[in-house]
């Protein structure tokens, strides 16, 4: 059985390619979707991608990812600044989880800087626009594979 990540993004995310294309660019999340899932394939990866505008589903999500045994990547979206739920949610998982936004948050206004999700990251990739999630992928794929080593 492949280790499997779980792709999880919140709210507004399904705008994507339509939303602000100058901050986010004009890539579809139908198109990450099939970027990540092509990836995750060639590196031995079960994949599991879904968007949600409701935190408690992300909160679902992530509980679910846990008792999968999953590793995460997770682009919070505008939870990221905010949402204690989901950060508690996050610091339940043991294997890797990595936040990525799309925009260089540090660069972004005040209410866009500081995300507490990521307390609970393993890792953050910001401001490299949707390859973050391919970049993400390799990162799990090289930690599972430490991981396993051990």
């Amino acid at each position: 059985m492949s280790p499997t990540v779980h792709i999880l993004n919140g709210p507004n995310l399904n705008l994507l390619g339509v939303r602000e294309p100058h901050l986010y660019g004009h890539t579809t999340l139908p198109q990450v979707e099939a970027r990540c899932t092509a990836l995750a394939a060639e590196l031995g990866l079960g994949c599991v991608f879904r968007q949600s505008n409701h935190e408690g589903v992300l909160v679902d999500w992530v509980q679910e990812a846990r008792a999968a045994g999953a590793a995460v990547i997770i682009n919070p979206a505008g939870l990221s600044f905010r949402s204690i739920p989901l950060l508690d949610a996050l610091k339940t998982l043991d294997l890797p989880v990595i936040e990525v936004h799309i925009t260089n948050i540090h660069r972004r206004d005040a209410p866009y800087k500081d995300s507490i999700t990521s307390l609970a990251s393993t890792g953050v990739i910001c401001g490299l626009g949707p390859i973050g999630y391919e970049l993400a992928l390799h990162a799990i794929a090289q930690r599972l594979r430490e991981a396993a080593t051990v």
